[in-house]
């Protein structure tokens, strides 16, 4: 049986803030609904806390989920390759690039939405509209980082996921 490695003070961290942004959510909505069928009125902001919430939790599992080779991996597209370790490190090395540079297109196109939602305040709770592109371009940053390491280390591609395709 093979047992999960022992994560990191940052990966604790990262879980740590995921559960307490899903528990302050799922503690708004069901005050909400209650609030609502139960008394006729809601509590306005619970919607836009859980969307800023919602929003941060997924960019915080995205950028947690990285060094831990748990995004998507078509890995049955390189398994051929596999034979052909020149080839496949040539690969791997391209498709860490092509990660860098589509972590730099969007950290970009997030930073331009961060600039643009300075000036913005959101409707109930009056929080900077920039709280809601801002996940993006960190987690961008972060993974942009991580995978340019991976770059230079000349880090190979896991193939041990337990699905061709997850």
């Amino acid at each position: 049986m093979n047992l999960p490695a022992p994560r990191n003070r940052w990966q604790r961290l990262a879980d740590t803030s995921m559960a307490v942004t899903l528990g302050v959510m799922a503690f708004a909505v069901f005050l909400n609904v209650v609030l609502r069928y139960g008394f006729g009125s809601g509590i306005a902001a619970s919607e836009e806390l859980s969307r800023l919430l919602f929003v941060w939790m997924v960019f915080i599992g995205a950028t947690a989920a990285y060094p831990l080779g748990e995004h998507m991996a078509f890995t049955s597209l390189l398994r051929p390759l596999q034979a052909k370790p020149a080839v496949l490190k040539v690969v791997t090395r391209v498709i860490h690039a092509l990660v860098v540079l589509t972590c730099v297109l969007v950290a970009w196109g997030a930073w331009q939405q961060v600039i643009v939602g300075m000036d913005s305040k959101s409707v109930v709770l009056g929080y900077p509209s920039a709280l809601l592109p801002l996940p993006a371009f960190l987690c961008s940053v972060a993974i942009g980082v991580m995978a340019f390491v991976n770059f230079i280390r000349g880090s190979a591609i896991a193939f041990d996921h337990s699905a061709e395709v997850e």
